[in-house]
């Protein structure tokens, strides 16, 4: 048998998540091994990977950054450059970046009962053109922080006519870095936070942007820089500022969703009403910015400073909102008869849900489907051992819940070193109800339920949005669970203990 490099936590994803998690281990167990694999050639995720013009967070850096590192810019909305400057300085003070090893996918794990450990299958690629090795590597835990979307495809519907179409068609998430948009018409084809994103980023360049979408989409208009972060950091100093910001934008998100979701109709006026104030008087802001569902049923889109109504006033961009019939050789032509003319058209049209970068899981020779595991906590699937999975928060910033559950994991791994357990694992009952993972209407998210995990409606299996119900649960509730299994595998066999792999 050919020995192979064991680390203790394999973390896959060299991301937010993937560096957030790290952090809290070192802190927690800086005796543990790790390391960091990274199937792309740099760190940082979404924020390396998209390239298109404007690329920015939707959700402010005092709560979209780590707890334990301040965000020291001034502005709160911020652009991807200056995101990955952060997520590179923290790897980098940290040491972090030591444990990266790039041009490693993670094709898939398999757990052994016997052994208590995974065994993990790597293509590697050492250089640009090189042909991949297969490589392995064991680990007791893996920590999955990859996100949940394939990286190399976006979402693209198919469109009647779109081969005779003469001009460029252009994915965001695959922008082209020569793209030449100066002087010509554009057609941005979605209504999401991408679009919304892109239209106010190109209109000072192109001769006219149109955002054409099928059905509105919630915005709402934001400050990029909070005064009150900034007037707290310059008073309170960084480190305290930062704790006083995070705190109120915490309480603010949390009160928006909550506002949103108990009072539909007023938090619909409200919003209407931010949106007219914001454009030409006579605008149609019901036919263009009245969506069908209620405010936070999906994700509500943010524009610092509100430039995409400032491009809109100006008449350097506009809303058609209409359903297309087919492209035509110099653009689209609509069901209403209207036609837009276009040279470059930009399919923001959403991403493809993918768990776990596309990797298998095998417990014990058996596939694991993922649409027939429960999530435990939010982080854990029902009857796969040693496993983590980083799902932050749809209805709020994604690393709130990332810190927490990284603190959970590793008062997990305390409480099973205090008592010499080797494996942990949910044990989910076969009778109890479940539904699908994510309560939430976006397209991207429906039209995966099927291949994703269930959530629970009680308990430890509630798939939670709400940072302060997970902050009660993770990290001040209890570790030890009547739903979480635990064994020592110098005791007996994970087959011989109760509850088996459910």
């Amino acid at each position: 048998m050919i020995d192979i490099e064991h680390l203790d936590v394999l973390i896959i994803g060299a991301g937010i998540s993937g560096i957030g998690a790290a952090y809290y281990l070192q802190r927690e167990h800086p005796g543990r091994s790790y390391a960091i694999l990274e199937a792309r050639g740099a760190i940082g995720g979404t924020w390396d990977l998209f390239r298109y013009p404007g690329i920015r967070s939707d959700s402010d850096l005092h709560t979209f950054g780590y707890e334990f590192k301040p965000w020291r810019d001034e502005y709160a909305i911020a652009t991807a450059d200056k995101i990955l400057a952060y997520l590179r300085e923290t790897a980098s003070e940290n040491g972090i970046d030591r444990h990266i090893r790039f041009h490693h996918k993670v094709l898939g794990a398999a757990w052994d009962t016997a052994q208590a450990r995974w065994t993990v299958d790597i293509e590697r690629t050492e250089g640009e053109g090189a042909d991949p090795e297969l490589v392995q590597v064991s680990a007791s835990w893996l920590f999955c922080g990859g996100g949940y979307y394939r990286y190399d495809q976006g979402y693209t519907p198919h469109f009647e006519g779109q081969e005779r179409f003469a001009g460029q068609i252009v994915h965001p998430q695959h922008w082209p870095e020569d793209l030449d948009y100066a002087g010509k018409k554009v057609v941005v084809i979605g209504s999401g936070a991408t679009a919304v994103t892109l239209v106010p980023s190109m209109a000072g360049t192109a001769a006219h942007v149109t955002m054409l979408q099928r059905s509105p989409t919630y915005v709402m208009p934001v400050p990029a820089k909070d005064k009150f972060a900034n007037t707290a950091k310059r008073l309170l100093g960084d480190e305290r500022g930062y704790a006083l910001t995070r705190r109120k934008n915490i309480v603010k998100q949390c009160g928006v969703y909550t506002f949103c979701q108990t009072f539909p109709k007023a938090a619909r006026a409200l919003i209407r009403w931010v949106n007219a104030a914001k454009l030409p008087a006579g605008y149609p802001v019901n036919e263009h910015f009245g969506p069908r569902y209620n405010p936070w049923d999906q994700r509500l889109c943010a524009v610092p400073d509100g430039d995409l109504f400032a491009v809109l006033g100006a008449g350097s961009a506009s809303v058609v909102t209409d359903r297309i019939a087919t492209f035509t050789e110099t653009g689209i032509l609509l069901e209403s008869g209207r036609e837009l003319d276009a040279d470059i058209i930009v399919t923001a049209t959403g991403l493809n849900i993918q768990l776990l970068g596309g990797m298998t899981l095998t417990v014990d020779g058996e596939p694991i489907d993922l649409s027939k595991t429960v999530a435990y906590k939010g982080m854990m699937l029902s009857g796969v051992p040693n496993f983590v999975l980083a799902f932050g928060y749809t209805n709020s910033s994604w690393t709130l819940k990332i810190d927490l559950l990284c603190e959970h994991f590793c008062r997990l791994l305390s409480h099973m070193d205090s008592n010499g357990y080797d494996m942990a694992w949910p044990v989910a009952d076969p009778e109890m109800e479940t539904l699908p993972l994510l309560d939430f209407s976006a397209g991207y998210v429906q039209r995966a339920l099927g291949e994703l995990p269930r959530r629970g409606v009680d308990g430890p299996w509630v798939m939670s949005m709400n940072y302060f119900h997970d902050v009660a649960m993770l990290r001040n509730g209890p570790v030890v669970d009547p739903n979480l299994a635990f064994e020592k595998v110098a005791t007996k066999t994970r087959s011989e203990t109760a509850g088996g792999l459910n």
